[in-house]
């Protein structure tokens, strides 16, 4: 079985899209292809979020970049499944070719937070979390048995959890 493709977006591509890009490619590699970009992306990825994956999952994201997801329709890159993490990206994502299953599963912004070192840490970690079991749940459901429109409604109900 080829594994599927998808592509997890947000606004900067430095930190929350970063998160489901790598712990989906944890999670589930023979399954999945995970790649990540940002509507408007910074130029690099957030060393919070490189720390946290680290220190916390044991992923090394050390060849992280933050992109923007035009080079994906440059390319010509087809995806099964597209996921915004942010509700600006949600607001400004373009139509994908081949109609992936979309969906939103918001987080806040770990880069915005304001705090110490240490709560700016725990933050970013609470965040991966919640990307983590977000995942997880996915990961759970049947997606070869599930036609279409159960499968993106399923998916789209993640992002309330």
């Amino acid at each position: 079985m080829t594994p599927y493709k998808i592509l997890f977006l947000c606004t900067g591509n430095s930190a929350r899209s970063i998160f489901a890009e790598y712990l989906m490619r944890e999670l589930a590699p023979d399954r999945f292809e995970s790649f990540s970009a940002g509507s408007n992306p910074g130029g690099e990825v957030n060393p919070m979020s490189l720390r946290v994956l680290k220190e916390y999952f044991d992923i090394d994201a050390g060849k992280a970049r933050s992109k923007s997801w035009e080079e994906f329709m440059e390319d010509d890159v087809h995806f099964d499944f597209v996921v915004t993490v942010c509700d600006h990206a949600r607001e400004t994502c373009p139509v994908w070719p081949g109609q992936p299953v979309s969906a939103h599963w918001g987080s806040d912004d770990p880069a915005a937070f304001e705090g110490t070192d240490e709560e700016k840490q725990r933050f970013f970690y609470q965040v991966a979390m919640q990307i983590k079991h977000r995942l997880e749940l996915f990961l759970s459901l049947p997606i070869e048995t599930l036609d279409r429109a159960r499968l993106e409604q399923k998916t789209r109900e993640i992002g309330d959890r």
